[in-house]
């Protein structure tokens, strides 16, 4: 499972990649948004992780360009931030994120079985293109 760490902090991208490739992930990662999206639709990953946060936009914006897009809208998306500001976190859940982890709030052995777990849900409730 190909999973993609959209996330300007690069020090918790690293360790969140170290648990997961030990958990049998392929993991990628991108510091921006606009990085995010081009990666997406390069690499096809099977779960995507955005911060909410980054420096050339916000993560529901990654979020709701991913999701209008036919290539991508199909991809299981979770934000995570340590951003709980609750308005953001409403529109993320409604523009089809998943979950909204909050960073502070997860380790990284949690973050392996929620993205298990969220993937295969997405996938149960995901609609199959025709």
């Amino acid at each position: 499972m190909k999973v993609l760490i959209i996330d300007d902090d690069t020090n918790i991208t690293e360790i969140w990649k170290i648990s997961l490739k030990q958990s049998g992930f392929e993991v990628i990662s991108a510091t921006t948004g606009s990085g995010g999206i081009d990666l997406s639709k390069t690499q096809k990953p099977d779960f995507i992780l955005i911060d909410q946060i980054m420096p050339d936009m916000k993560g529901n914006d990654v979020l709701r360009t991913l999701k209008e897009d036919p290539e991508t809208n199909m991809i299981p998306v979770a934000m995570a931030s340590n951003y709980s500001d609750t308005q953001l976190m409403q529109e993320a859940i409604q523009q089809g994120a998943l979950d909204y982890i909050l960073k502070y709030q997860v380790e990284p052995a949690d973050l392996v079985n929620k993205i298990k777990n969220l993937s295969q849900d997405g996938n149960k409730n995901t609609p199959q293109s025709q």
